[in-house]
C-alpha cells in the first residue's frame, strides 16, 4: 500500500482529480526530479506543432493493395516490419488523410498498452494509422525531435505519460494530457549529440529495409519467379466477392496420416509450387542434420531486471527493439541460446493475414546469447546454403505462403515437422546467394547498430537528469 499527503496546489495542477494514483505514482516523482533540473522546464505543447489524435471510425478494408492504402494499429508501430498486409479503402481513406503519418513524426500509443513511443522513418510515410495514436509533429523550436523522442522514450517521459491515464478496464491518455508533459530544455550541444544519435538510428533502419527488400527482389529475380498474387493462395481475411472458390478433387492415395486438412493439399499452392522452373532442394537437404529444432520446454520463474537470462517469445522478437522478460536460469539449457546467423521461425498462431505466425527472423546480434521461446522453429543452415539467403527466401511471399499453407490446428496453428522440411527452396549460382546472404547480414547488423544508437540516446536523457538530482 501506498500512502502520502497531498496539497490543495497539487489538486489544481491535476484537473481536480480525486484518484490516488495520480498523486502517488511514479510520475509524481518523476515531475518531483525534472524540476530539480538546472533547465528551463517546457511542455510536449510548446515543443510541436501539432500534437493530435483521431475520432473512431469504422473500417473498410480491402483485399487489393491496388485498391487500398496500408493501414497501422497502434501494437503495429513497434514492430520492424510495418508491412501489415491490411488496407483501407482508398475512398475511405480520403476522408481520413489527417490520420495519414509523416516521416519525422513522433507516435505514442495512447489506448490500452501505453506509452510506447516511436519516431516515423520513411516506411511509416504514407501509411494510415489508428485514431489511437497520438501523433505529435515537432517544430525543433527549444527542444529538438532527437532529443523529444529520447526523453518520451526514457522513464522521465514514460513515467509522466502513464500519470494521467483515465479508464476503467481500458486505460487512456488524451492529447491535453499528453502536451503537458514535462521536458527540459537540455543545452544545445547535448540536444546535437542526442539527435544526432536518433537521426543516424533512423537512417540505419531506412537503410536496412531498402536492403532487405532489395534481397528478396534479387533472389525472386534470380529464380524467374512473380510475385504472387491472391489467386496463387488460400487465405483468410477480406477479399472479392469475385475471388474464384478453392474447390478441387484429389487422388485419395495423396491423402495420408499426416493430414487431411483442405490448406495443406490447396491446389493453389500445387500450381504456385509449379511455377518455380529453377533448380530447388527440399529444405532437410540444406539443413544442418537434416532437420530443424526448437528450444523446448522449461521452467519460467521470472527474476529481477539484471538476473537470470531474458526470454523472448512471438510477442516480443518482431519488436525493432526487443524487450523479453528475465527468468531464472533453473531448468534452462544453457546450450540452447540463440547462435548468430539462425533462422527462426514463429511456429504457432493463428491465420490472420497480420499475424506473426510462419514469419521468418534472422538471428543477429540482439538475439545472440538470448533464449526464445519453445514455440519457434530454429533452423541452422549447412555449406551449401548460407543462412542469409534462406532467410530471404522464407521471407518472401513464397516462402510465407508455402508455411502457412502446411499448418495444422483449430484456433492456434503450427507447421507440421514433416512437411517443413520438405519444403522448397531455390538453388541459385554460389556467387548470387552469397551476395544475397551478405546483403541479409549487413541489414540485420544495421539494424542492431540502430537500436544501440537509440538506447544510447535515451541512456544519456536518463543519466543527465539522475546527475543534477544526485548532486541535489
Amino acid at each position: 500500500m501506498k500512502t502520502g499527503f497531498v496539497n490543495s496546489r497539487s489538486f489544481l495542477e491535476g484537473d481536480h482529480r480525486i484518484d490516488p494514483d495520480l498523486y502517488l505514482s511514479d510520475g509524481a516523482k518523476i515531475r518531483r526530479e525534472i524540476h530539480n533540473l538546472p533547465y528551463e522546464l517546457s511542455t510536449v505543447g510548446e515543443n510541436a506543432e501539432n500534437v493530435f489524435y483521431g475520432n473512431i471510425f469504422s473500417r473498410m478494408f480491402v483485399s487489393k493493395p491496388s485498391h487500398g492504402v496500408e493501414y497501422l494499429a497502434a501494437s503495429d508501430t513497434v514492430l520492424s516490419d510495418l508491412h501489415t498486409g491490411r488496407y483501407i479503402s482508398k475512398i475511405q481513406a480520403k476522408g481520413l488523410s489527417y490520420l495519414i503519418l509523416k516521416k519525422g513524426w513522433i507516435l505514442v500509443t495512447c489506448s490500452g498498452t501505453l506509452g510506447n513511443v516511436t519516431y516515423t522513418t520513411k516506411e511509416f510515410a504514407g501509411k494510415l494509422a489508428t485514431h489511437d495514436l497520438i501523433r505529435i509533429i515537432p517544430n525543433n523550436k527549444k527542444v529538438n525531435a532527437g532529443t523529444l523522442y529520447a526523453f518520451l522514450s526514457s522513464k522521465y517521459g514514460y513515467y509522466q505519460i502513464t500519470q494521467s491515464q483515465f479508464g476503467g478496464v481500458v486505460k487512456h491518455i488524451n492529447e491535453s494530457q499528453m502536451s503537458s508533459v514535462l521536458v527540459p530544455v537540455f543545452s544545445e550541444s547535448f540536444q546535437a549529440e542526442v539527435d544526432d544519435l536518433i537521426q543516424e538510428s533512423a537512417r540505419l533502419r531506412e537503410e536496412a529495409n531498402d536492403m532487405l527488400e532489395e534481397a528478396r527482389i534479387e533472389l525472386k529475380k534470380n529464380a524467374h519467379l512473380r510475385d504472387l498474387s491472391e489467386e496463387d493462395y488460400d487465405y483468410y481475411g477480406p477479399h472479392s466477392y469475385k475471388r474464384n472458390v478453392s474447390c478441387f478433387v484429389i487422388n485419395r492415395k495423396e491423402i495420408n496420416t499426416t493430414t487431411i486438412n483442405a490448406f495443406n493439399l490447396s491446389e493453389r499452392i500445387r500450381r504456385t509450387k509449379a511455377m518455380m522452373i529453377c533448380p530447388t532442394k527440399p529444405l532437410k537437404d540444406i539443413l544442418l542434420g537434416g532437420d530443424t529444432f526448437s528450444t523446448g520446454s522449461f521452467p519460467r520463474v521470472e527474476v529481477k531486471e539484471g538476473h537470470g537470462v531474458m526470454l523472448i517469445n512471438q510477442r516480443d522478437i518482431f519488436d525493432t527493439i526487443i524487450k523479453g522478460k528475465n527468468i531464472s536460469k533453473y531448468g534452462v539449457n544453457m546450450d540452447n541460446l540463440v547462435e548468430y546467423g539462425e533462422v527462426i521461425i514463429a511456429g504457432v498462431g493463428t491465420l490472420g493475414e497480420n499475424e506473426t505466425f510462419c514469419r521468418a527472423l534472422f538471428a543477429n546480434e540482439d538475439l545472440v546469447g538470448q533464449l526464445v521461446s519453445g514455440e519457434f522453429i530454429r533452423m541452422k543452415t549447412n555449406n551449401e546454403v548460407p543462412s542469409g539467403y534462406l532467410f530471404a527466401w522464407l521471407s518472401t511471399d513464397y516462402g510465407f505462403r508455402f508455411l502457412r499453407n502446411i499448418q495444422a490446428g483449430t484456433k492456434l496453428c503450427r507447421p507440421i515437422p514433416r512437411l517443413v522440411r520438405e519444403i522448397p527452396v531455390p538453388i541459385l549460382d554460389k556467387d548470387i546467394m552469397s551476395e544475397i546472404d551478405s546483403k541479409v547480414r549487413d541489414a540485420y547488423t544495421k539494424r542492431h547498430k540502430a537500436n544501440v544508437y537509440e538506447l544510447k540516446a535515451i541512456s544519456m536523457v536518463e543519466n543527465e537528469i539522475e546527475k543534477w538530482n544526485k548532486a541535489n
